[in-house]
């Protein structure tokens, strides 16, 4: 009886670490946890804001303090790094049109009052880069709403708007780096500057004549 006990016993023990460990693997590996620990792996620091296309296995994010930005797709296996510099714009795109928009060099297009159902809704950033111009992050699909996505499709709207206005504060803060201001000439010497000011011998003085 002892023996059965104590048998019983370890099957529990041995289920519950087994539920803990499955529990903490599901936890680990949850995709918006590894996407983030993507962007602050490439970044090399925690991001000062993410975004973050949940059930796509894509997001973004940019942080100031090393000057770059990273867009991460594949639930965080595969990641680009751009200079903030490099980035050109971003557009808030609903039902195939566009809303929102900040680019670079252009005035921003705010985003008028969204009415009605929203089928698809996608934050579209633009960078400088002949091969990876473009990186989408689809917020909200068709089916999304079944139960897969707790947050509405105006939460998605929402988001992608904030991200708006973050690109267009980037664009202002962070210019092109050939576009920089011409450093000043430098101010001539105080030795040669005094030198310049001493007056020189006027050889048509009076007394300058009697010397002679």
């Amino acid at each position: 009886m002892n023996d059965l006990a104590r048998l019983l016993l370890w099957i529990a023990l041995a289920g519950t670490v087994v539920t803990l460990l499955g529990s903490a693997a599901i936890w680990f590996m949850d995709e918006e946890r590894r996407i983030r620990r993507s962007l602050k792996r490439v970044l090399r620091t925690t991001p000062e804001a993410t975004v973050i296309a949940r059930g796509r296995g894509r997001g973004a994010g940019f942080c100031f303090s090393t000057g770059s930005m990273a867009v991460s797709w594949d639930g965080g296996a595969w990641c680009l790094v751009y200079k903030i510099d490099e980035l050109v714009g971003a557009e808030l795109i609903v039902d195939g049109q566009v809303l929102a928009r900040a680019f670079r060099g252009e005035p921003r297009k705010a985003m008028d009052q969204v009415v009605g159902a929203m089928e698809k809704v996608t934050l579209r950033l633009v960078f400088d880069d002949p091969r990876f111009a473009d990186f989408d992050l689809d917020l909200w699909l068709p089916g999304d709403d079944s139960g897969r996505r707790p947050a509405p499709s105006t939460e998605a709207v929402g988001e992608a708007a904030r991200w708006i206005t973050r690109v267009e504060a980037i664009l202002r803060r962070a210019p092109r780096a050939g576009a920089r201001v011409a450093p000043p000439a430098p101010s001539p010497a105080p030795a040669a500057a005094a030198a310049d000011e001493q007056p020189g011998l006027d050889l048509e003085q009076p007394g300058a004549a009697n010397a002679a």
